[in-house]
């Protein structure tokens, strides 16, 4: 089977939470990954969103997702161009809290 990926992934095995609607998170395991995009095993791929962030905390990565393709257990996403900035959890609360928000577009 010819590979169709643009950039090769890396098989790695690695925590990572789902992170969506400011609230917890839903915990999946990252199998492989690469600069466009990652496969995730999760306990059950309902309840997850077609777009989310995925938090991978022992590497500081947090990366704005949209899924791919669902099987039973695993979830293939495509990350957006632009990085999420991780907030750093030694930062002041007001700190953490600017570091994920959102430029404003003024006219």
């Amino acid at each position: 089977m010819m590979e169709r990926r643009r950039s090769v992934r890396h098989r790695v095995l690695k925590a990572g939470t789902i992170a969506f609607n400011r609230a917890g998170g839903i915990s999946c395991m990252v199998r492989n990954i690469s600069t466009r995009g990652a496969c995730l095993e999760v306990a059950s791929p309902i309840g997850i969103p077609d777009e989310f962030t995925l938090v991978i905390e022992n590497d500081h990565i947090a990366r704005h997702c949209r899924v791919s393709w669902r099987k039973e257990k695993r979830i293939g996403v495509t990350f957006d161009e632009v990085a999420v900035p991780k907030a750093d959890p030694a930062a002041p609360a007001i700190e953490r809290r600017a570091a994920v928000r959102r430029p404003l577009l003024v006219d």
